[in-house]
Order: C-alpha cells, then structure tokens, then sequence
C-alpha cells in the first residue's frame, strides 16, 4: 500500500529554475519542480551530493547487485504539487560588481598587472598595511580565467570588471502542497522527520528563499489524487483559504495517460560539477476538494 507524505512550501519569495542556469536571465517555474524538491529532501537527510541512486550490494553468495541509496528512494518517490495559492511573479532588476572594493593579498601577488596598477600604495604602505589597497573598478571574484605569459599562473583575463546586470523572477506570496508518494511509509516519516530537523540549509529554490513555517505537515495512506482531494486549501499569507476554489495540480503519470507532458526534472546526481536530470512524466488537473476535507491544524505560518 501506498502512503503520501504532505509537505507545505511557503514563503514570501520562491524561485524554481528550470533552465537559465547562471544567465543573465534567471526565470522562475510557475510550481516547485522535483528535482528541487528532492534536493530538498536530500538536504535535509544529510546526504553527500556525490550519492548515486543505486550501488552496488554484496549478498551471502558474494555476488553483487545494484541496490538502492538514499537518494534513489527518494528519486523513486511519485511527486506531485497543488498550487493552493499560485503566488504573484516579481521582477528583480539584479546588478552584480563595479566600483572600489579592496583586494585580496592573493589577488596582489598572483597577477602582476593588479600588483602593478597599485603599485604606489603599495611602496608607501607600512605596517599591517599590505593587502589594504583597492583598485577603482574592480569588485568580486575574477572572471574569463587564463593562464599568464609571464608567471604561468591563472590569473583574471580583465583587470577590471564592469556592472554584472541580470534579470532574475522570483513567486511572491507563494504556498504549494507537495505530496511525496512512496510505498514505505516509515522512510517517509523520515523524511518528514528531517525536513523539520534538517541537517543543512533548506530553501525554496534559492539561497535567498528560506522557507517559513511548518514544512512537513503529515503522512496518509492511499495516492496523490485522493490526497490531495481530501485536505483542505492550506492557508496563504493573509492566513484565509477560499474553500471553493478549485486549485491546480500536477501529478506525475506514466507516459501514456491521456494529459501526460514531459518535464525534465527526474534527479539523477546532484554532483556540484555535474548535476544530471532525466524526463519524466506528469499530467495537470483540477482538483475539486471534497466537502468533508480535513481541515490543517497547529501549522506555524
């Protein structure tokens, strides 16, 4: 049998990218993707990034067979999301460098030319002057790396930087119902156990979007749909829910289901070098909640 653990996303900004990775525009999906999710989850666990879905096991035999991680329960669960309150898209105008900032030592005595264009200050500086110089135009961590001519070490390809601009989007106001559906309902309640005890940062997408509140709300028996037809609209920012809306809800399908899309969000790896994603499958529909719904008790907005 089936259980659905249900896990509240809410926020005063959210961001969940699906492509534009470090461009200069940063868009935000209109509902928490499952890769972000279940990185999430992961987050939460403990788990080392460089986890892989299954590794090999050694049985009383001695023979080896691939088995399941941490991370490929949680890759293997059937996700689904109810928009209960979609959010406002919000345009942040993001400007990155230029101006004065004071160097770094290293900066200094691995690139000559930043060595030489302060090179007064440096002459005059006494004391525990070294490392106190700046360099008008020059601001953050250096970019389009290469190696020098003369010293062989990489160094900054420009001197000196311009303004970095870029457009990112973020959801205003946001609150999302995930439902996490798996067919062991004890590595759920560790799930659910984690994500409000986590052992590393969680955040809605973005560094900058911590999350507010209750997240793990609780565990049920049977799937997605009937889960999310039987629990009330959770409640948004002004903490007031419209019962009779119908919200939206996408809920990952197999391929051939009248309605199914593909979504490129199936987690592979979350290696900091190479993060790797697969398609899966999900159908959108609306929900009509039913009249006897539960209601959500004691959730910290």
């Amino acid at each position: 049998m089936s259980h659905v653990l249900l896990v509240r996303l809410a926020g005063p900004l959210q961001s969940w990218g699906t492509a534009s990775r470090f461009a200069a525009r940063r868009d935000s999906h209109t509902r928490p993707t499952k890769s972000a999710v279940i990185g999430m989850c992961a987050a939460a666990l403990g788990l080392p990034r460089t986890m892989k879905p299954t590794d090999p096991q050694k049985h009383g035999d001695g023979t080896e067979q691939p088995g399941r991680t941490p991370l490929g329960e949680l890759a293997g669960i059937v996700f689904g999301v109810r928009a209960d309150h979609p959010g406002v898209p919000i345009r942040d105008y993001h400007t990155v460098g230029a101006g004065t900032y004071p160097l770094r030592p290293r900066d200094i005595v691995t690139d000559h030319r930043r060595a030489a264009a302060v090179a007064d200050s440096l002459n005059d500086a006494t004391g525990d002057q070294f490392g106190h110089h700046t360099l008008t135009g020059w601001y953050g961590a250096p970019k389009k790396i290469a190696t020098d001519p003369l010293s062989g070490v990489l160094v900054s390809g420009e001197v000196t930087r311009s303004a970095l601009i870029t457009e990112r989007w973020y959801l205003s106001d946001a609150t999302f119902l995930v439902g996490l559906q798996h067919g062991d309902e004890e590595f759920l309640k560790s799930v659910a156990r984690a994500l409000e005890h986590p052992k590393r940062l969680l955040w809605l997408g973005r560094k900058s979007c911590p999350p507010s509140g209750t997240l793990a709300l609780r565990t049920v028996p049977g799937d997605l749909d009937t889960a999310f037809r039987t629990h009330q609209l959770l409640p948004g920012p002004d903490c007031t829910a419209d019962p009779a809306r119908k919200p939206w809800a996408w809920i990952q399908a197999q391929p051939f289901e009248q309605g199914a899309m593909p979504v490129q969000d199936q987690p592979v790896s979350f290696d900091a070098l190479q993060p790797q994603h697969t398609t899966r499958w999900e159908a959108r529909r609306r929900v009509t909640i039913s009249p006897d719904a539960t209601d959500w008790e004691d959730i910290i907005p």
